[in-house]
């Protein structure tokens, strides 16, 4: 209860706008109100897509301004290519190594952080902060701030699980909601993740109906509640073929029959049940979401290797890159230590041009 009133008086000092501001250039906040699992990153990188290739933006500097939760470096810092998760945060390692001409920068500030990237000779200034020389940017995407209330995006996307709606969850620490649930309603566009690979018009609606909308159009993908409209998207995950971690990796073992799933993120039951598909899962080595691996996590990695001596061992893209920071890797597990790229996907070509449609009237 002192939680929720927190939240509230939290929410009412903000909801007008007095008390916040916006960047000197567009911004797009891609957020949510419940605590990680709904595929924020993965929905950043398809952002980052639409804006590079469309004739709007693809010949502007895009920048990405996350917190870089779990870092070691402090204050605005931007990721050089080869960032390390344990210096930036594994999120925005994750973004640059995918984008490396796209500025990547963390900030705890998102005020500061979004003045410095379109104000770059303000990083030469900051103490701690090593930033090479970058762009000042004409587009920020804001990697979950939408509890940032300090910064008002041009457009808040919030991300709810498909199984895991929203208004059927509880606030911390009985359910993981971080935030008010009608907050949102808040929003420009909801983006229900992680669904089946198809839905219908019926089911899509009947999902509109348990987040609380009065009606919903598939037609439009608009869903209206109390009197106002928001866009209400659904996307789902695309897994790709097995990538080494390591070099000196030996792809024979993609081709075992027995796994061992090792991970370290909110919620790894998409995945595990995608890999069931292919492989035995003999074992499973689950940790807290944005783990930092260890010495003592080695031994449990070299225990599971002799338990399972040719299974492949599996994990997921944000631990790939965090497992790589970890020092002594046995060779023998270096060989078998395979990562799953993901991406997020629209269920529709429509709901995709609509979000484009979206992403170009900013």
């Amino acid at each position: 209860m002192i939680y929720k009133l927190i939240l509230t008086l939290r929410n009412a000092r903000y909801r007008n706008g007095r008390h916040s501001v916006k960047a000197s250039v567009p911004t797009i906040c891609v957020g949510n109100i419940t605590v990680g699992g709904t595929g924020k990153t993965p929905h950043t990188e398809m952002i980052l897509r639409e804006l590079m290739h469309s004739d709007r933006w693809g010949d502007s500097n895009i920048a990405v301004l996350s917190r870089g939760y779990k870092r070691r470096s402090k204050g605005f810092q931007q990721l050089p290519i080869g960032a390390t998760a344990s210096v930036y945060g594994d999120e925005p390692a994750q973004i640059k190594s995918k984008f490396p001409i796209v500025t990547v920068a963390v900030d705890k500030d998102r005020v500061e952080g979004c003045d410095i990237l379109t104000h770059p000779e303000k990083a030469a200034g900051l103490k701690k902060c090593k930033a090479p020389e970058f762009p000042a940017a004409d587009f920020i995407v804001l990697d979950d701030a939408y509890q940032y209330r300090k910064l008002k995006a041009d457009l808040d996307i919030v991300l709810s699980d498909w199984s895991r709606p929203v208004t059927t969850d509880s606030l911390m620490p009985s359910g993981r909601l971080r935030d008010l649930k009608k907050r949102l309603y808040d929003v420009g566009v909801v983006i229900v993740t992680k669904s089946p690979y198809e839905l219908d018009d019926a089911e899509k609606q009947e999902t509109a109906a348990v987040l609380g909308y009065d009606a919903y159009d598939p037609a439009t993908c608009v869903a209206v509640h109390k009197g106002r409209s928001q866009l209400l998207l659904f996307s789902r995950i695309a897994y790709e073929n097995p990538e080494p971690v390591f070099p000196d990796a030996d792809s024979r073992y993609v081709y075992s029959k027995k796994m061992v799933l090792l991970s370290g993120i909110a919620d790894d039951t998409p995945l595990r049940s995608y890999l069931s598909d292919t492989y035995k899962i003999v074992e499973q080595l689950h940790f807290p979401d944005h783990h930092r691996y260890c010495a003592g996590d080695v031994r449990l990695f070299k225990a599971a290797m002799k338990r399972n001596p040719t299974a492949v061992f599996i994990t997921t893209e944000k631990d790939a890159l965090r497992l790589r920071d970890l020092k002594k890797i046995p060779q023998q597990l270096q060989e078998r230590l395979f990562y799953i790229p993901i991406s997020a996907e629209f269920l529709t070509d429509k709901e995709h041009d609509i979000f484009y449609e979206t992403l170009m009237t900013i």
